[in-house]
């Protein structure tokens, strides 16, 4: 059997099928790294998305493999042989099947060196999404057999990819529940609100029994000999549909935002003061550790003695407990799985510090909290990469005002902010006037 797939590799189009998938996947992937460097998770689920590209080219090369066969006249040179139909098949749908699964882990592997040396966390959903992925490989590649063995024509694989496209972007929007649309399009679902998010385990399942019930009907009509039989392919769909729609939470039951509560614990310094990541950003800890502990030393007059990641998410809402002694800091990653923006990482600190807890909701005052920030790290509040993402003249002011006094007077109206902050007091003339 093993010569006999080698001899089909070399003879068919799958080699250079691999090589488009894998090619076309890799430029996908590394055109928009900023939206995977997160970590495994994260760039698994992204790869998950981009099957609205590689799906239709496995498609494609399916077809245009049947059309190759058929314009060689390879079946009716088999038809000579004494082997029934479903045994002639077998080697072309294991190497189309070997191609694409190679391709699809070529460019997962070609992502990964990226943020090999930042992504801490491997959750087993990770190896769930690509093993759906690959399903939808293989489904893909061999329901593009079997189009194009029943449209022997040049012009069916283009056709079929395109079409492909098409329906796997547009067609779950027809559908009304958005739990139904994500199981029967296994690259709808995938979109990422924090880096916290994951796939249920019950949409995965679904997702993988549509595309296995896709690839059996592919086979059935690549099996049948009489094209008057091709109907018979609707039977493993409609079981398939059926199973699907039975598995997938639909309606209010349905999240499109699935949160993993492992990835959100943090992980903390062993020695004090303590600063904790989350398990999702853990490789950065020793990036943000010296920045967080810098902030904690300019807070020394305040109660804060130790700094934790801001874990909140919108998608569903989170967020953790207020905490008298901790800071919460924001951490975003960078194209390359660091931390981004590390000239802002302490600014982002102290501002939030002195604006309170998002529960303060109009109460927090973001120029004065600017203000405040950057009188503690003895810089003017500035506009740019490693500054304020906007210009703030307000802060400025207020800032220069706070230089002009005596150092005690300064921090005793900085930490006077802080502690009406932290109780979601009205901060706005604490500057000017001083600690009440």
């Amino acid at each position: 059997m093993n010569r006999i797939l080698g001899i089909e590799l070399r003879r068919s189009a799958a080699l250079g099928a691999a090589l488009l998938i894998a090619v076309a996947g890799a430029i996908v992937l590394h055109a928009t790294p900023g939206r995977w460097s997160a970590g495994w998770m994260a760039l698994a689920m992204r790869q998950r998305e981009y099957l609205a590209v590689l799906s239709p080219l496995a498609m494609a090369a399916g077809a245009w493999q049947s059309y190759r066969e058929h314009r060689a006249k390879t079946g009716e040179l088999f038809a000579t042989a004494p082997r029934p139909r479903p045994q002639r098949i077998v080697p072309i749908l294991l190497a189309t099947a070997l191609a694409v699964l190679v391709a699809y882990l070529v460019t997962l592997l070609a992502a990964a060196p990226r943020i090999a040396d930042t992504a801490r966390y491997l959750p087993p959903a990770a190896f769930v999404v690509v093993a759906v992925g690959l399903i939808a490989m293989i489904a893909s590649v061999w329901l593009g057999l079997a189009v194009g063995r029943l449209l022997p024509a040049l012009a069916t694989a283009p056709a079929l990819a395109v079409l492909g496209f098409a329906l796997l972007i547009l067609a779950p929007h027809a559908l009304a529940d958005d739990g139904v649309a994500a199981a029967f399009s296994p690259a709808l679902g995938m979109s990422m609100f924090s880096d916290y998010d994951t796939v249920g385990a019950r949409v995965s399942i679904a997702q993988a029994l549509w595309m296995a019930a896709v690839a059996v009907a592919a086979v059935v009509l690549l099996a049948v000999h009489n094209r008057k039989f091709a109907l018979t392919a609707l039977a493993p769909l409609a079981i398939g549909a059926t199973a699907t729609t039975l598995v997938v939470p639909t309606g209010h039951a349905y999240d499109r935002s699935t949160l993993d509560p492992v990835a959100q614990e943090l992980v903390c310094t062993h020695d004090t003061p303590r600063v904790c990541v989350s398990r999702a950003h853990e490789g950065l800890l020793s990036e943000v550790t010296p920045k967080a502990r810098h902030a904690l030393k300019l807070l020394s007059r305040t109660a804060l003695v130790q700094a934790h990641e801001d874990t909140s998410t919108l998608f569903p809402p989170t967020s953790p407990s207020p905490r008298a002694d901790t800071a919460l800091m924001t951490i975003t990653v960078d194209k390359r799985g660091h931390l981004a923006h590390p000239g802002r990482f302490e600014p982002t600190l102290l501002t939030g510090v002195f604006t309170g807890p998002p529960s303060c909701g109009d109460n927090r005052d973001f120029t004065v909290a600017t203000a405040a920030a950057y009188w503690l790290l003895d810089r003017e509040p500035t506009a740019g990469s490693d500054g304020l993402e906007f210009d703030d003249p307000d802060a400025v002011k207020l800032w220069k005002k706070l230089r002009a006094l005596p150092r005690a007077e300064a921090e005793a109206r900085v930490t006077a902010v802080q502690q009406a902050a932290q109780k979601c007091q009205d901060t706005t003339n604490l500057l000017t006037r001083g600690a009440r």
